[in-house]
């Protein structure tokens, strides 16, 4: 619909082959896996707050300090960040927003809130998405969105390298953990 049509009128000037023209200038493999990775850190996020059901942000942001990609962020000041809210404030129903490089339609936030949503983790958001959550009175985390590219990555890499040896260059905010256990 619309929001799909916002987005394609938005990268329409990208120049979408210069990544791939550069790699093949370096005679490197290239592939993107950016909404694979995406939804591996979802994953992984929302069985994370399920299982330990954070009741108050301050809870939100210990448990992504847990993780070695934020716990990184943070010491390159860019750790999770509360937009919305504070500290003490509770939380009941989280809503998970990791989705690459957009976000859903603004209007969405009055129906979240009505349905018990009143936290909202995400990678990133608008100015417009931040007024909506405010109008609907949802707190929001940010979870910083390049520690939260790099656990999609890292989860990603755990299942490849599985399946065989290959090298993994650490670059442009990316940093290799393995979530193997």
């Amino acid at each position: 619909g619309e929001r799909k049509a916002q987005v394609e009128r938005r990268v329409s000037s990208a120049n979408h082959q210069r990544v791939i023209d550069f790699a093949r200038l370096l005679n490197l493999n290239f592939f993107c896996m950016h909404t694979p990775a995406d939804n591996l850190a979802y994953q992984y996020i929302k069985k994370l707050m399920d299982k330990e059901k954070p009741k108050k942000i301050k809870d939100i942001l210990d448990l992504l300090l847990e993780i070695p990609e934020y716990r990184e962020a943070a010491k390159n000041n860019n750790p999770p960040k509360i937009f919305l809210g504070n500290k003490e404030s509770r939380v009941s129903k989280i809503h998970i927003e990791f989705t690459g490089g957009t976000e859903g339609p603004e209007n969405i936030y009055d129906s979240l809130s009505s349905a018990g949503i009143d936290t909202i983790i995400a990678m990133h958001q608008s100015e417009g998405h931040y007024r909506k959550c405010k109008q609907a009175n949802i707190n929001v985390v940010i979870a910083s969105h390049i520690a939260s590219d790099t656990l999609g990555v890292n989860l990603m890499l755990d299942y490849l390298q599985t399946k065989g040896k290959f090298k993994v260059l650490e670059f442009s905010g990316f940093k290799r953990f393995s979530h193997k256990r």
